[in-house]
C-alpha cells in the first residue's frame, strides 16, 4: 500500500498522540534536527531510509509510513491567507516586515535571496517575567543573482 503524504501525516500524528511523544523525542530517535523531522512528518521534506526506519520504529509504524517519509515531496500550500492564529501571525509579520527584511538583506549582501534549501531554523522558548517569548532563528545561505 502506498500512502499519500496527507495519509502519512495523519498516521504519524495519531501515533505521536497515542504515545504522548514530542517532536523533540521523535527527532532524537532519528538523530536529526527537530524542525526538519517535524517538517518531514508534515510532508514538506523527506527522510533517508535509515532515518525513516528509526522514526517508524520509535512510533511503532509500518514500512508503508517509512516509504512515504522517503518519498520526495511536492511542496505546495494554500495561497489563501490562513485562519490559524499562529500561522496567520507569520503572514502578518512578513507583510509588515517583509520589505524591511528584503531591503536590509540587499543592503548588507547585495542583490539576491536567502536560501530556504541551505537553511536551518531553531525555535526556542525564552522565559521573560512579562510573558514568555518565542525566539525563531532562520539561518539561510545568501544566493546572489547572476549578472550575465
Amino acid at each position: 500500500m502506498t500512502l499519500s503524504k496527507t495519509e502519512m501525516t495523519a498516521t504519524i500524528l495519531e501515533a505521536k498522540e497515542g504515545r504522548s511523544a514530542t517532536w523533540a523525542g521523535i527527532a532524537e530517535a532519528t538523530g536529526l534536527h527537530e524542525v526538519y523531522v517535524t517538517s518531514a512528518c508534515y510532508g514538506m521534506n523527506h527522510l533517508d531510509a535509515e532515518a525513516a526506519d528509526r522514526l517508524t520504529a520509535f512510533l511503532d509504524l509500518g514500512p508503508d509510513v517509512s516509504k512515504a517519509l522517503q518519498a520526495f515531496p511536492h511542496k505546495h500550500w494554500d495561497k489563501t491567507i490562513p485562519t490559524d492564529p499562529v500561522i496567520y501571525r507569520f503572514y502578518e509579520a512578513i507583510n509588515v516586515y517583509g520589505d524591511t527584511m528584503k531591503a536590509l538583506i540587499h543592503e548588507k549582501f547585495g542583490d539576491g535571496i536567502m536560501s530556504a534549501i541551505d537553511f536551518t531554523m531553531d525555535i526556542d522558548k525564552v522565559e521573560d517575567p512579562k510573558g514568555d517569548r518565542v525566539k525563531i532563528t532562520w539561518n539561510g545561505k545568501f544566493l546572489p543573482y547572476k549578472s550575465w
